[in-house]
């Protein structure tokens, strides 16, 4: 879908920080700048929301996830993720192209308990920065 942002991305025309790429998937770095780290992991074909993705691709997305978030714990120093999804624009998805969240956390990180949605107080690191550090190489 030529008029999607994400789309532009997973087919080369517009640039991002990408942390995994694959067949299906994509990981990069979220320009939002709420918390540093915070990334995105989108299928490389259009579907509106986790609604209308076919399983085989929401297979592959997922895998994508599980492999970042793997790297993200085993190498990168991070205790944990929280995963964040909003499916359809009444749920607050405010791009039409499915994506999830992956936000990396630490003990005592201060983003909020158990339980609890996490509290982004601003990222402290440059985003470049952050994609040096976090990137699948």
């Amino acid at each position: 879908m030529e008029s999607c942002i994400f789309c532009r991305m997973a087919n080369g025309q517009q640039p991002c920080l990408k942390i995994y790429d694959d067949e299906y998937a994509l990981a990069f770095m979220d320009i939002a700048k709420d918390v540093d780290g915070h990334m995105l992991v989108i299928p490389k074909f259009h579907c509106s929301s986790i609604l209308d993705c076919d399983a085989e691709l929401l297979r592959h997305t997922i895998c994508a996830v599980k492999t970042v978030t793997n790297h993200l714990v085993d190498n990168c120093g991070y205790d944990g993720v929280d995963l964040m999804n909003a499916s359809g624009e009444a749920a607050g998805q405010s791009l039409p192209h499915f994506h999830i969240h992956i936000i990396p956390r630490r003990k005592n990180d201060g983003l909020g308990g158990t339980g609890e949605w996490p509290v982004f107080p601003g990222a402290k690191c440059d985003l470049t920065e952050m994609w040096e550090k976090l990137r699948i190489k």
